[in-house]
């Protein structure tokens, strides 16, 4: 009878007492993989906790861990803290140098262990300002820079260990386990705290929505471990008995897949979109009937509906899709994925019938760094899948829908609250239940369906977070720009619906480009009109990261009014409503067929 898991480290143990695996981690270095057992992750892990302890780390303190890339270095350190009562920090490797400061003193970091030389530049750069750093490791050699070898060195003397397993017994479940400072939208990043029991039992009660064969599979990770999605997958897989392969990095996956065959990995929208936008150019390049075939092809899977509710004829049709066509999307994705569970931004439904029908399954799913973070997930099995959805709630977590649409979550998985910061903590907290922040509903079967944000701010499919109405005042500087609706919302990229100035366009049109049309319609289709207008936005996008700008626009036509329900009383433009109306130039920009 395994021993009960109620602190993270307790998986590490399982995988040892079940499954014993010669291979649990496995990453590349210097062009070869190398594999770790659970016996030498687990022997590793100790010796760093008796290092930790010889440096001087008591239960409390805050360890900073930052990796470029996933590697079976980071899982060691885990462990390795955890098991002394210390905290994981996690942080984001690409955030700016005053992000890096911030956190290290705010978190107030003793002992900082990173991946790499670009890593150690940012980190070196700012520990003078950072009063309780007392030292920085890394994992790959760096001149200057001490090496984590250094602390399993000094972990090598096993007399020690009887204080690491009275540490260890010392450790409850309702301690904190790790602060995870999630990128600020506005303002400083907010110091989530999760507690090994809201991590313990999000691991638990999501492993029964995921179809993996216990101890016969491997999985490819390559989403950042710093956010709790992936890093709390990792430990779903060493409890399951999986042996999981590090891609080396977004740049290398396609060769990772192709090398690794993974049965499921994790992915954000994003990568599904370039994976499919790939698969298309190809298709684009074919001829003839090869070429009429292929796209026959996407156009069934389009159509996708799980569960055979397209009828016996449509079954027919997909199964000789499969063997043409499908049988050559799964060879190119190493031939084994099944599954891909799809998180952090919302999951465009083209998406995720067309890999479903291709034999790829795509569970979308749904959750929160305050949730730790799956609150639900679709599942083919049992008619647990809706697409459009993100799925049931999972076991013992519970989500209603307030008054004013927002999703309101309760569990054993939401944090215990933002570190330092009673005051944030109280203003997303009704008793037990969490403010997700997030509008949704519940439909008749209890599929949650998200509806859009509270706060207008939204992801890309990418993850990233934009704030519309930053760029929309930025953009209404402009003369030529009377209304603007930022839109992107699980998309690739953000996009703008604009009404112009009209009065103005036509002055700068009659100036420059004779004649000018009274009608809007022929203004707003003028290629000098577009043009100008894009040289506004060119100017605006100047003050925003690559990623948040508006790559396309449309024009509308029609002025935005009260009095036609596109403005509200105090001129604010009426999100859902101009969405509506214009639907045919979202669907343009997007490049989406009705």
């Amino acid at each position: 009878m395994s021993k009960e898991i109620t602190r993270l480290f307790d998986f590490a143990y399982y995988q040892l007492e079940n499954f014993n695996l010669e291979k649990a981690f496995n990453t590349k270095y210097k062009g070869e993989w190398i594999a770790t057992s659970t016996q030498e992750y687990i022997n590793k892990a100790n010796a760093i906790s008796r290092g930790l302890l010889k440096l001087g780390v008591k239960p409390g303190d805050k360890i900073g861990v930052i990796s470029s890339v996933n590697r079976t270095e980071w899982n060691i350190l885990d462990i390795g803290i955890l098991q002394v009562g210390a905290t994981n920090i996690p942080i984001y490797p690409t955030i700016s140098k005053d992000d890096y400061e911030y956190i290290f003193n705010h978190a107030e970091i003793t002992h900082c262990f990173l991946s790499d030389s670009g890593l150690y530049e940012k980190a070196n750069a700012i520990r003078k300002n950072v009063s309780s750093l007392k030292e920085i490791y890394s994992f790959d050699v760096i001149e200057g820079c001490k090496n984590w070898t250094e602390v399993l060195e000094l972990g090598k003397d096993e007399s020690t260990q009887p204080e690491v397993e009275q540490l260890k017994d010392n450790v409850k479940p309702s301690d904190l386990a790790t602060i995870i400072y999630t990128s600020g939208t506005t303002g400083k990043p907010k110091g989530v705290m999760l507690s090994h029991n809201n991590v313990v039992t999000n691991v638990l009660d999501s492993f029964p929505r995921l179809p993996l064969s216990v101890g016969d599979m491997r999985v490819l990770s390559f989403l950042p471990i710093c956010h709790i999605f992936e890093r709390m997958l990792l430990y779903l897989y060493q409890y399951a008995g999986i042996s999981i392969y590090f891609a080396e990095g977004m740049d290398k996956i396609g060769e990772n897949i192709k090398e690794v065959k993974p049965s499921f990995m994790s992915v954000v929208p994003r990568l599904l979109e370039k994976i499919y936008d790939g698969i298309i150019t190809k298709g684009s390049e074919l001829a003839g009937i090869k070429k009429m075939l292929f796209f026959w092809a996407v156009d069934l899977g389009l159509q996708y509906q799980p569960y055979g509710k397209n009828g016996w004829w449509y079954e027919r049709k997909l199964a000789l899709a499969n063997k043409l066509i499908f049988s050559k999307w799964r060879k190119a994705l190493g031939g084994n994925l099944e599954t891909m569970v799809s998180g952090s931004a919302a999951l465009q439904p083209r998406l995720a019938k067309v890999f479903t029908a291709a034999k790829m399954q795509v569970m979308e799913g749904y959750g929160l760094t305050e949730t730790s973070p799956v609150t639900s997930v679709n599942m083919y099995k049992d008619n647990f899948m809706r697409i459009g959805t993100v799925g049931k709630p999972i076991d013992n977590v519970e989500v209603k829908i307030a008054e004013d649409g927002e999703i309101l979550i309760k569990g054993p998985n939401i944090m215990m609250g933002y570190y330092k910061d009673d005051e944030k903590t109280a203003s997303v907290m009704t008793g037990d239940y969490f403010h997700s922040g997030d509008k949704g509903e519940i439909d008749e079967d209890g599929f949650l369906k998200i509806t859009g944000r509270k706060k207008e701010i939204f992801k890309t499919s990418g993850g990233k977070y934009v704030v519309p109405a930053l760029l929309e005042n930025e953009m209404k500087q402009s003369r030529f720009i009377e209304q603007i609706l930022v839109i992107g919302e699980g998309q690739k990229m953000p996009a703008a619906i604009i009404q112009p100035n009209f009065e103005f366009l036509r002055k700068w049109a009659r100036k420059h480009h004779e004649p000018v049309s009274e009608n809007n319609q022929d203004l707003i289709e003028n290629p000098h009109s577009i043009k100008r207008i894009q040289k506004e936005l060119d100017k605006g996008n100047k003050n925003f990261a690559k990623w948040e700008t508006i790559k396309r626009f449309e024009l509308t036509p029609d002025v935005w009014g009260i009095e036609n329900g596109l403005l509200t009383p105090t001129m604010k433009p009426k999100r859902d409503e101009i969405k509506k109306k214009y639907k045919h130039l979202f669907n343009k920009i997007y490049d989406i067929k009705e």
